[in-house]
């Protein structure tokens, strides 16, 4: 073929199909490829372009990218380059920037980009969630939530007061709570409660719609998520409490059954007027355990769960003056009362025609004013604490007894307190009148406590008016000297150890000693000087002697032991103290149940025989309680049984032990019955019952006891006056000449009355018993300058008693008539002394032994160092007893802390 007649070669590109192909690139790229690919040139292939054999091998170059077409290589190496860049459009696995974009466009993510990130976080939160849900451990349930009231009970195992504990709860078992309880507060709080995980995501909805419709409604927290609100976290509205709130209560849901949770809750929750836990809140509004409850009650204590202080009843004016007023208050409980009947009809938890029944709102009783500690409740729970405290074994603080919890069952029997407290207020309306004395008879108070004597249960106290008001217990020691009702105790030393023989060393044995008979003789003059047991003149210190008077300035001349106690003779019995020993003294007094501290006087000077020691009220009954049981001494207590969450921690264990030998304080029991029958403490006297006592007035008349005892229950009642500043360290006690209209107080006045209207009441339905006759003991001795008499010759004897006696001493004071110590026989015990101001006409102006000491100046027999003004040369009969007793701290110390 010619040469002219070739066809002219094609451009390298690829022909039309190449042409078509760079047509459907963007315009970009077709102008880039447009300049790099040449023109055609008659004289062939572009040295530096590549030579496609056909068609189809340009349409895959084009297919493997532009890079090559751009710059396809040669033998100087820019073949290799290109290969690079066609290389680099490979996929990503995250294609971000997004290639093959441009502008823009290769920074908007992919659907799939976005989707993939989506699932990617979900993924991870889930697993976290998981992880803490695996990791989380529900906090211990906080202290103030499992704080509850501590509940005293009476004798009888029936509730006296729930209080003591820094919140008011009394926790109760799920068996406890009523089923009406339950059904209304899942009615209104949670209805999926028993099928829900603790969460209820419905709930929550239900609550917002309800709330945007401005329904009343449940709240969108389930009964497990308040549960561990209240009870595991605090009430901050923060997004962490929030946050640990959600998986605590997961985890709550899945380990806690779900009585535990519902029990939880209803404990913990808060009910208004000061009632945490669903049984504080029965008691506090309708005054009954939460067992009673019944479902319109139930249905409006659900109703407080929303919110007490604007539905309670009672408003609220110190929360909200305005929109929690009783009115608003009670419209509100009343409509939320109504849905929550409702709503458990609706739930199939209440009957239709149970429903009906309920159409009166019911009214929950008025608040009551801080009551529950008033009167004397406020002294026996003081008495019970002190006790449990002082006597557990299981080291139980104050700090924990005040968390509460405790179950405290006393021995105080509710009817007994009551009457010894009617008695004492008798008394106090008809004869003490401030408003008409307000010299004389203010700042007057009473003092009361009554034991059994069998066991040494303290059966009842009289601790003051109120024990809000006057807060110190005036049943336990106040710092009142007891005067005579302490002679009992010299009088039985005196049996039990005997008299010292003069001839021997201050130390003698009982065996050296000669057991003293209550028909002992001693001379009971008046300012009679007091020797010691061999005879010598008793001085003090300061070398001054002791002269001891007699209530009333009285002289008795030579009489009997048991004669001196009818009539409360002092001098006899100070004289026996001396020839006995005061340690002997102190320690028969502690062998019947006082104690040696602060309250017990210096036994070291004469007057401690006749009564300057302060023992409680309750000491005095538990120790005369030694006597009725013929020497058995038990101690007083008021705590039977302790429970903490169930479980007994604490159980009285009656102990007896020997205070005395049985014929010694039988003998002492008939002495002081003698004393009831005849003497000072004729105002005692029960019809048809064995009674035994003793009076007792101190020196200046400020204090007066009676202190007595049938067989089964021993009583001390005590009267003073002391200034009303409770603050004050050293507290005087004040004069009560001209108290409620009487000359002088006596143990035989207020005291015995009140003793007597009060064990009338307490021994009616009991069983009669007397006490037992008495063996003799002792030997009849002489004291105190009382002379043995000789019989005088008579050619026909007398075939009378007194005909053997001599005859009576001569009055030391003149009378218009014949005193008895002039018309009976000193010697005689049983001859009653009807002498002017003796207690035989019971009207309290009984001739009362007292430890007026001696005269003007005289007797600061407690002092702490004993020292004693005889002050003979004044005549006064005003020397003083107070002693230390009176200087002591009011209050410290008490039958279970170390004092009474």
């Amino acid at each position: 073929m010619s040469e002219h007649r070739r066809k002219t070669s094609q451009p390298q590109g690829g022909g039309r199909a190449a042409a078509r192909r760079a047509a459907q690139q963007p315009a970009g790229r077709r102008t880039e490829s447009s300049r790099r690919v040449p023109t055609a040139s008659p004289s062939g292939a572009h040295g530096d372009e590549p030579a496609f054999a056909s068609r189809a091998e340009a349409r895959r170059a084009a297919q493997r990218g532009g890079g090559r077409r751009r710059g396809g290589g040669d033998s100087s190496g820019h073949e290799g380059r290109g290969r690079g860049r066609a290389d680099s459009g490979k996929k990503r696995f995250i294609d971000y920037p997004r290639a093959g974009k441009y502008g823009f466009r290769r920074w908007v993510p992919s659907w799939k980009l976005v989707s993939g990130l989506c699932l990617g976080f979900l993924g991870l939160m889930m697993g976290a969630a998981g992880i803490a849900y695996a990791l989380v451990v529900p906090p211990e349930i906080k202290d103030l939530a499992t704080a509850q009231n501590n509940v005293y009970y009476w004798d009888d195992d029936t509730q006296m007061v729930a209080t003591g504990g820094s919140v008011n709860r009394q926790e109760i078992d799920y068996a406890q709570i009523p089923e009406a309880m339950r059904n209304a507060v899942i009615s209104a709080e949670n209805k999926s409660f028993n099928s829900d995980r603790g969460i209820d995501p419905m709930g929550i909805a239900r609550a917002f719609w309800n709330m945007a419709r401005g329904g009343d409604t449940q709240g969108g927290s389930t009964i497990t998520q308040q549960y561990v609100k209240n009870s595991m976290l605090s009430q901050d509205q923060t997004l962490s409490r929030k946050f640990k709130e959600l998986f605590i209560t997961l985890k709550v849901g899945e380990t806690v059954s779900k009585k535990e949770v519902m029990a939880g809750y209803l404990n913990v929750s808060y009910y208004g007027r000061g009632a945490s836990g669903l049984q504080a809140a029965a008691r506090t509004y309708y005054g009954k355990d939460a067992e009673k409850l019944n479902e319109s009650e139930c249905a409006f204590l659900a109703t407080l769960l929303k919110g007490a202080s604007y539905y309670d009843p009672a408003g609220a004016p110190d929360v909200d003056s305005v929109n929690a007023t009783a009115e608003k208050n009670t419209e509100r409980a009343t409509k939320r009362w109504k849905w929550i009947l409702d709503e458990e009809v609706k739930d199939g938890r209440l009957s239709a025609e149970k429903r009906k029944t309920f159409t009166e709102f019911p009214m929950p009783d008025p608040p009551k004013k801080d009551a529950k500690l008033g009167g004397q409740t406020g002294y026996l729970v003081d008495l019970a604490t002190k006790y449990f405290l002082a006597h557990n074994d299981r080291g139980v603080t104050e700090k924990e007894l005040a968390r509460g919890g405790y179950e405290i069952h006393t021995t105080f029997n509710k009817k007994k307190v009551a009457e010894l407290e009617k008695s004492i207020k008798k008394v106090y309306d008809a004869k003490i009148d401030p408003k008409k004395r307000p010299d004389k008879d203010t700042h007057v108070e009473f003092g009361g406590a009554s034991v059994d004597t069998k066991t040494g249960a303290i059966i009842a106290t009289y601790g003051g008016q109120d024990a809000t008001q006057h807060y110190t217990n005036n049943a336990d020691a106040t710092g009142a000297q007891v005067g005579s009702t302490f002679k009992p105790f010299v009088l039985a030393a005196a049996m039990e150890h005997g008299k010292r023989d003069p001839k021997r060393g201050e130390e003698q044995s009982d065996s050296e000693r000669t057991p003293v008979s209550p028909k002992s003789i001693y001379n009971g003059d008046n300012e009679l000087k007091i020797n010691l047991y061999n005879g010598q003149v008793w001085q003090n210190e300061e070398g001054k002697e002791w002269l001891q008077t007699n209530d009333g300035d009285h002289s008795y001349g030579d009489i009997t032991l048991r004669y001196a106690m009818q009539e409360s003779a002092n001098s006899p019995y100070v004289q026996l103290g001396m020839d006995v020993g005061t340690d002997k003294v102190k320690e028969a007094a502690m062998a019947a149940g006082l104690r040696d501290d602060d309250y017990m006087a210096d036994s070291s000077v004469p007057s401690f025989s006749i009564g300057t020691s302060s023992p409680s009220a309750i000491r005095m009954a538990g120790a005369y309680a030694t006597f009725a049981t013929s020497g058995k001494q038990r101690e007083p207590f008021s705590v039977t049984e302790v429970k903490h969450r169930g479980d007994v921690i604490y159980q009285h264990d009656t102990e007896t032990k020997n205070g005395f030998p049985s014929v010694v304080a039988d003998n002492v029991t008939d002495v002081l019955k003698n004393v009831v029958e005849n003497g000072t403490g004729t105002p005692a006297q029960i019809p048809g019952r064995d009674v035994a006592g003793k009076t007792g007035t101190t020196d200046g008349n400020k204090s007066a006891w009676f202190v007595g005892y049938t067989p089964q229950i021993s009583t001390a009642v005590s009267m003073f006056r002391m200034d009303d500043d409770e603050t004050k360290k050293n507290r005087e006690f004040l004069e009560m000449y001209g108290t409620g209209g009487e000359k002088s107080i006596h143990g035989a006045s207020f005291p015995a009355q009140i003793w007597q209207d009060y064990m009338t009441e307490a021994v009616k339905g009991t069983k009669v018993v007397n006490f037992p006759k008495p063996e003799p003991i002792g030997e009849t001795l002489f004291g105190g300058g009382a002379v043995s008499p000789s019989p005088t010759p008579s050619p026909e004897p007398s075939p009378s008693e007194s005909s053997e006696e001599p005859a009576p001493p001569s009055p030391t004071t003149s009378s218009p008539s014949p005193s008895a110590s002039e018309t009976c026989a000193p010697l005689d015990w049983e001859c009653r002394n009807n002498q002017d101001g003796g207690a035989t006409n019971g009207n309290g102006n009984g001739n009362e032994g007292t430890t007026e000491g001696t005269a003007d100046g005289g007797t600061d027999a407690g002092t702490s160092d004993g020292g004693t003004d005889t002050g003979a040369t004044e005549g006064s009969t005003e020397g003083t007893t107070e002693g230390t007793t009176e200087g002591e701290e009011n209050g410290r110390g008490g039958i279970f802390g170390g004092g009474g």
